[in-house]
């Protein structure tokens, strides 16, 4: 069980490292060099594509976190 978790947190760990580096900074762009604006509209804004990335780096770090306890309560 052990030897599982671990493997499953190690793909966890590549995927959420690969999702965080794909998201862009609040400051990406000429705009954002002079604070015109964000990118986010008054209803959380963005492209769905965005909110679809917000969704997966979320739901892998908690499937991250969960599966850190998990293990820390193995050993």
């Amino acid at each position: 069980m052990t030897t599982v978790l671990g493997v499953l947190q190690v793909f966890v760990c590549v995927v959420l490292i690969f999702l965080i580096l794909m998201h862009s900074g609040k400051d990406a762009g000429l705009s954002g060099a002079f604070g015109v604006g964000t990118g986010a509209g008054p209803f959380g804004g963005g492209s769905l594509v965005e909110r679809n990335l917000n969704r997966w780096t979320i739901g892998f770090a908690v499937v991250f976190a969960v599966n850190t306890i998990l293990l820390i309560k193995i050993s």
